[in-house]
């Protein structure tokens, strides 16, 4: 078997918490770029959530993974999904994010962090790649229905929202750092 050349391992820890910054990037990107009016509609006949519901949602969630898994971090106020504003659900994600790319920090550095809860009901988890790619997934999983609502709905994302979200390189260097390792 050949031998690889020898280099210097990446920090996945490093690596990690920023593909968590981006990850909420992402989600900046699509409510900066959403239409108003898709806000609160619902589709014709639906009863299911609207974006205001997915977009409170994920803040709600990342408070209770703050809360169960990270309570010296004082997870933020949770958003009402009948009365949040765009505005306010961009700062309020923007404030969980921050707290939970810390909490994953502390997780990843095998620090306060021990157990990531992800519900009440769940079974805890020990921290590290799991807890990174499970919430990376569960926001991934929320954003793509936004924007396949918001298609729905009349109102598509387009250029930067649309596309930009594949611009990985460009992402990474919108949130300050390097290219992706």
């Amino acid at each position: 078997m050949p031998r690889l050349a020898s280099t210097s391992a990446p920090d996945l820890r490093q690596g990690m918490q920023e593909a968590y910054a981006v990850n909420d990037h992402m989600n900046q990107l699509v409510l900066e770029h959403l239409d108003p009016r898709a806000w609160q509609a619902h589709l014709p006949g639906s009863k299911g959530r609207t974006i205001a519901a997915i977009f409170t949602h994920v803040h709600n969630i990342r408070c209770k993974w703050l809360r169960l898994s990270a309570p010296h971090l004082g997870p933020p106020p949770r958003l009402d999904r009948a009365r949040c504003t765009q505005k306010q659900a961009k700062v309020a994600l923007a404030t969980s994010a921050a707290l939970c790319s810390r909490m994953l920090a502390d997780a990843l550095a095998q620090g306060r962090i021990k157990k990531f809860h992800r519900d009440g009901w769940a079974r805890p988890w020990p921290p590290g790649a799991a807890m990174f790619a499970y919430m990376i997934t569960h926001e991934a999983h929320h954003r793509g229905q936004v924007c396949m609502l918001a298609h729905q709905l009349g109102f598509p994302l387009r250029g930067k929202a649309a596309y930009g979200l594949w611009g990985w390189e460009k992402l990474w260097k919108e949130c300050g750092f390097g290219p992706p390792q």
